[in-house]
């Protein structure tokens, strides 16, 4: 069985870190969003690092744990990817998006995990 929910954001999060992500974080949605139960947020301060990123968490996941993203919606170029792995969603921001748009504030009634200490 392919791992998913909380296994899934935490090995998310934990490939981003790898690749030397920024301002990892990973939140709870269930039971507040229709959409997915877990997020998954990272930034990047430029282009190169932002493919990387989006190179990485979805190849070592894939690998790892032999999990694809179902839709990838927009590309490094956007500023902003979201890969849709349904229960979870990994958002991959440049840094300034992430600050114009304030994914943290709109979802502020989520419960934060604390993925590094996650099993």
């Amino acid at each position: 069985m392919q791992i998913q929910g909380k296994q899934l954001a935490v090995a998310c999060a934990r490939a981003a870190e790898e690749i030397k992500a920024e301002n990892i974080r990973v939140w709870d949605l269930q039971g507040i969003s229709s959409i997915t139960d877990y997020m998954v947020v990272c930034s990047g301060s430029s282009m190169p690092q932002l493919r990387a990123i989006l190179r990485e968490v979805s190849g070592k996941v894939e690998e790892r744990h032999g999990v694809r993203p179902v839709h990838i919606e927009g590309n490094a170029d956007s500023r902003w990817v979201v890969l849709d792995y349904i229960d979870v969603m990994v958002h991959v921001m440049h840094d300034e998006s992430r600050g114009f748009y304030g994914l943290e504030d709109m979802w502020k009634d989520a419960r934060e995990i604390a993925w590094q200490d996650a099993a």
